[in-house]
Order: structure tokens, then sequence, then C-alpha cells
């Protein structure tokens, strides 16, 4: 992606979009482009991390890990998501979580001094960053209240709701391992396989070697507390 391709992709997105024209390029100028391989850490937990970047290409896991080697995955960013280390605001504030590629993905990253001027110049771009900030609190706060009050089974059922809404009656193929299920929904991958087939035995699901159908999403919004529209 040249610096034209990347003004035009920064124009389209919530945070950059604030800025003029002539500060947009320049940002894409200074814009550092990384790639990684998926499995490949962008970034460990407790690294003084101060830089902001946006995903252009793939995916990209935030992962906390326990001392028994146990991962959650507490965020997932797509193309057009931006994360940032907590060391872009605070001077030696470690990242929390690790940042690890899902798949093979790109970004391009800025540092807190490429990008302070911007903030100090440009109140709508401040502003922005700080709503970014809020959501994320936000998003982190649903996570962990479906964590202490969700059983593994209403987890479960919601995270195939999110990510497979489209296995409705169609085969699709199952994206994820069983342990990037357990990872997401903060449980076992024993816990996981069983429970997939336990929704198989009372027909919520249809399951393939690779591939799984929804064949009853009435209950499985039941299993999940969410209401049915219908």
């Amino acid at each position: 992606m040249n610096v034209e391709n990347l003004t035009e992709l920064l124009a389209q997105n919530q945070l950059f979009s604030t800025l003029s024209e002539r500060e947009r390029s320049l940002a894409a100028e200074r814009a550092i482009r990384r790639k990684f391989a998926g499995g490949e850490w962008l970034a460990h937990h407790g690294a003084v991390w101060p830089y902001l970047f946006l995903v252009t290409a793939g995916t990209v896991y935030g992962v906390k890990e326990s001392i028994e080697g146990r991962s959650l995955i507490v965020l997932t960013l797509a193309p057009g998501d931006l994360f940032f280390g907590m060391a872009f605001f605070e001077d030696d504030s470690p990242l929390l979580l690790g940042l690890r590629a899902q798949q093979d993905c790109q970004i391009y990253l800025w540092s807190r001094e490429q990008l302070r001027p911007l903030l100090w110049e440009n109140g709508r771009f401040s502003w922005e960053l700080a709503r970014l900030m809020a959501d994320r609190m936000q998003q982190g706060g649903l996570f962990m209240e479906d964590l202490a009050f969700l059983p593994v089974r209403d987890r479960l059922a919601r995270l195939l709701l999110d990510r497979y809404s489209e296995a409705v009656d169609e085969f699709v193929t199952r994206d994820l391992t069983l342990d990037e299920i357990a990872a997401h929904i903060g449980t076992k991958r024993e816990v996981v396989c069983r429970m997939l087939y336990r929704f198989e035995a009372e027909q919520v699901l249809e399951i393939r070697r690779t591939e799984f159908m929804i064949t009853d999403p009435e209950k499985l919004l039941d299993f999940a507390n969410i209401p049915s529209e219908s």
C-alpha cells in the first residue's frame, strides 16, 4: 500500500478523518508498516510499547495468559480497528495484555512522538481517541461481566451466534480451533469439546470434522440468554 492509498484509508477512519488532508498525508508518510505471520507476537504482555496502530489486513488478538499457561482472548482487532499501548500516554506503562496475530496480518503504526503534535493541535483528534479509549473500557467491563456471571454454556452460545450467524441451516467452516474458542470464553479445550457435542445431542448443532451448522437458532438464543425477536 503506497502513501496515497494509505491516506485514502485514513480518511475513512473515525479517528484520522478528523485531520485535515495535509495532516493525514503527513501521518501516512510517517506510518511504519509491519507484517506478522499467524501466531506471531506483535508485542508481549508487560512490554513498554508507546505506539498506536491500525490493522489493515488479518486479525490481531489481545491475549491474557495465566501462570498455568491458559490463554484468554480479551480483544479481537479486525481491519480498520485501532489499538494503542498505555505507554502511548504514560511513560514506562507496561502492556496489560499481549498482542498476537491470529492469522497473517498487516498493521501501520505510529510512535507517540509522531502523533503527539496532532493530539496537542487538534481537539477533535484527541476527542475521538478519548472516545476510543472509553469504548474499549466499556467492552472490557461487559466482557468481565460475562465471565463473572454467565456459565460456560451461555458464553459459548453467544460466541457461536456472534461469530457464525451465517451457519443457521447451512454448514460453515469453523475457523477457530477448540483452543481459540476456549480462550475466547475463558475455559478449557476439553470443556468446549464436551459442550459442543452436548449442543449436538440436544439438536442445536450438527457437527462435522471441520464444519458445523446451527439447526435450532431459537434454542441457541435461549442458551445464550438472548431474547428472541419473534
